[in-house]
């Protein structure tokens, strides 16, 4: 999976907290912490359209753009990533384990118990 620039991260963040599909001219306003010209955001989109994060669909003379995936598939493929960057990949899945709080340990058990069942 190709990664994020800062750029394409903030406006992926802007995207996933969307509950629908949403224009170049809506992610420019929902960006307003940054002073981007209406250009740059055309770009950035179009740049994670080819990297496979959106998709788009026309409406109008305007492209929507949404998710292809989610920001949990993503934060997991990541993370499946940096397992794949390790020569032991058993030490740090324990490191991790390890690092999680008790909450966070009980997901992991119910969802490895669920896949156990499956």
């Amino acid at each position: 999976m190709k990664g994020l620039g800062e750029l394409e991260r903030s406006i992926m963040d802007v995207i996933w907290a969307q509950p629908s599909a949403v224009t170049a001219r809506e992610v420019g306003r929902l960006i307003a912490d940054r002073d981007l010209a209406p250009t740059t955001v055309m770009t950035v989109l179009d740049r994670l359209t080819r990297k496979g994060f959106l998709e788009r669909t026309r409406d109008g003379r305007a492209w929507r753009y949404a998710p292809k995936e989610s920001r949990d598939s993503y934060v997991a493929e990541l993370m499946l990533e940096a397992l794949d960057l390790t020569g032991d990949r058993s030490a740090a899945l324990t490191r991790f384990a390890q690092a999680v709080s008790g909450p966070e340990a009980e997901i992991l058990r119910r969802a490895l118990m669920e896949l156990e069942e499956e």
